[in-house]
């Protein structure tokens, strides 16, 4: 691992399709490699120009966002205390997951209630925060460019990160910002590539990814949940 330039928590899916999502992208987040994506016809850009943004994470959730290791910290204590987090948590459900327009971005995002999901993804932020260095102010003042609501802006502060806590929204990304008359088309080519979601969306595992020097994320590990 001695590679890996950040690091972060991410829930993972799989399945036949999960895989598809990762054709869809054009990179498996398994191998850090990037993968075939298909012809799809009737899109109003190449797949490749609409995933740009995506590709280089891979399909994902993100629960911590990537974080390069404290002053003091190393790969080995981070794995230990996943695994031991992981240990205590328990599986979550919600009724599923579908396509949505999350400003701007087609993503798949979780149907029915979400506390559940959302307590269990405050618990890894705040439980793995020492193993966060600090941001940049370069990388700060990226953040504060997409201009931050209050609540945004205290968890950036406190977390590195402004879309935790209360403004976490669970979301497996799979475009760059589309122009509104894209949504819909794109949209559609999805749901037809991905075919039947997940219903119940059973969250049984956590990911840990390591950012490799070319840019692209892979698994380093999966961690089953078992408490």
């Amino acid at each position: 691992m001695q590679s890996i330039r950040r690091y972060a928590l991410y829930l993972a899916p799989t399945g036949p399709w999960a895989e598809a999502a990762a054709d869809w992208l054009g990179w498996d987040l398994a191998t850090g490699r990037a993968r075939a994506q298909p012809d799809l016809p009737a899109l109003p850009r190449p797949l490749s120009a609409l995933t740009a943004e995506a590709r280089k994470y891979g399909f994902h959730a993100t629960i911590k966002p990537p974080f390069r290791l404290a002053e003091g910290q190393d790969v080995q204590a981070l794995t230990a205390a996943v695994a031991m987090l992981c240990a205590r948590l328990a599986p979550v459900e919600t009724d599923g997951l579908a396509p949505s327009d999350l400003d701007g971005f087609l993503a798949l995002t979780p149907l029915g209630e979400t506390a559940a999901l959302d307590a269990l993804a405050a618990d890894v932020v705040r439980s793995l925060d020492a193993f966060r260095a600090p941001p940049s102010d370069a990388e700060l003042a990226r953040r504060r460019a997409a201009g931050l609501n209050p609540a945004q802006e205290e968890n950036l502060a406190r977390w590195g990160y402004p879309y935790v806590m209360g403004e976490f929204r669970c979301h497996l990304t799979l475009t760059g910002r589309l122009a509104p008359d894209e949504a819909a088309t794109v949209q559609a080519a999805a749901r037809r590539h991905l075919g039947p979601m997940p219903a119940p969306w059973r969250i049984d595992s956590l990911v840990l990814a390591g950012e490799q020097a070319d840019g692209g994320f892979r698994l380093l590990h999966r961690y089953a949940f078992t408490g």
